[in-house]
């Protein structure tokens, strides 16, 4: 098996997705989206931004690497009632389903930037973008101090070295990585822009049961307690997510959870 299907099929993200929703629809409605207009929403887990997109009166493909989430993103706009969002199966290093110039936009919001062969990837986004399209990104920032660039940092502790000529997801987060993916992909560097935005995870419970669905849901980090356990460290993993998890939870009430996460919003102008 692809073992990035495999890793985003491992858990349930649809249970970490849930406490993004209120950004998702925030940063959508930053967009411009307008009815009729064609999306593709990549790397689209449950619909967290594809749901939004539809909403907003846009024809929207969510295409997700992994089964359940693509089926339980499917689950969602039919109990949405919406006819014009539809999820489907496809690895974003090859769209091979999808004709060129084909969507007016294209968005991945901390999805493409975790499919291996970045190079394919921006080429892949870039071709099957009409000219005068958008191609818009969320990623995480490597060395962030706020929560998700930390749990990957910490988490990439307790778990073996990647395999030879692995190349870190996290360098979607810098700017000059994305600008030499693109311009291979034919962009101009002055067609790409970037600002910093924030992502904020809400929670009804509190820091500790947030790291609790991080261990058993979110792939990376169920490696990482699983490798902690050979080891004798699982404890020692969760303390040190209990701590980051509790010092960036800004809920002034104790018992849910309310914390910020900064990305680089990466927008390219085809």
């Amino acid at each position: 098996m692809n073992p990035n299907k495999a890793l985003w099929e491992k858990g349930d993200f649809t249970k970490i997705a849930e406490t993004m929703r209120e950004s998702g629809a925030a940063l959508v409605a930053q967009l411009g989206i307008t009815k009729g207009m064609n999306v593709l929403d990549l790397g689209c887990g449950d619909g967290t931004t594809a749901i939004p997109e539809a909403k907003l009166g846009a024809t929207v493909l969510g295409v997700d690497i992994a089964r359940n989430l693509v089926e339980a993103g499917n689950r969602r706009a039919k109990a949405e009632g919406l006819t014009n969002c539809n999820f489907q199966e496809g690895d974003a290093t090859d769209l091979q389903d999808l004709e060129d110039k084909r969507f007016d936009l294209v968005v991945s919001i901390f999805g493409a930037m975790f499919a291996p062969k970045p190079f394919d990837v921006a080429r892949e986004m870039v071709r099957v973008t009409r000219p005068g399209g958008r191609i818009v990104m969320g990623n995480w920032i490597p060395g962030d101090p706020t929560l998700v660039a930390q749990i990957l940092k910490i988490s990439s502790t307790y778990t073996p070295p990647p395999p030879e000529g692995f190349i870190s997801p996290m360098l979607w987060g810098v700017e000059s990585h994305v600008i030499e993916r693109f311009e291979k992909a034919g962009v101009a560097k002055e067609n790409i822009t970037f600002v910093n935005d924030v992502f904020t995870f809400n929670a009804p419970y509190p820091p500790s049961e947030f790291v609790n669905m991080f261990k058993n849901y979110y792939g990376p980090t169920m490696n990482a307690f699983e490798a902690a356990e050979k080891n004798g460290r699982a404890l020692e993993l969760q303390h040190e997510l209990e701590a980051l998890f509790t010092s960036q939870n800004k809920s002034p009430d104790q018992h849910t959870t309310s914390i910020d996460a900064t990305f680089l919003r990466v927008t390219v102008v085809r």
